[in-house]
């Protein structure tokens, strides 16, 4: 059985690719909907290897707190760890809702999807 919050998510998200001819938000409604056992995880390490500076992030999956990131980011992810979300704030990004990532990237320009 599905979250209703996740359903509310995804209804969003598909919603916003309609509206604003963006492919993106609606990859990530499929994946919300995915069992939680389809979904990937990644640590802070990977991430800093796959991003550069000031970029925006999304990952639809789980983001662990091994390694650390060396740059600024901003990220949306389905879940966070406490320590993830410790090393990223300390190091001055942000971690954003989905709504606020729709919000401030409507058309999904300059949004990068891992995984």
């Amino acid at each position: 059985m599905t979250n209703q919050i996740v359903i509310r998510m995804a209804k969003d998200l598909k919603r916003a690719s309609v509206k604003n001819d963006a492919p993106i938000w609606a990859k990530l409604s499929e994946y919300i909907l995915k069992p939680s056992v389809a979904r990937r995880d990644i640590n802070l390490y990977r991430i800093g290897q796959l991003t550069k500076e000031n970029e925006t992030v999304v990952f639809p999956g789980k983001v662990l707190g091994t390694g650390n990131i060396p740059h600024k980011i901003t990220l949306c992810s389905f879940s966070i760890s406490n320590s993830a979300a410790t090393k990223i704030i300390e190091n001055g990004g942000r971690i954003i809702s989905y709504l606020e990532l729709i919000e401030n990237n409507p058309t999904g320009k300059g949004v990068k999807l891992l995984g």
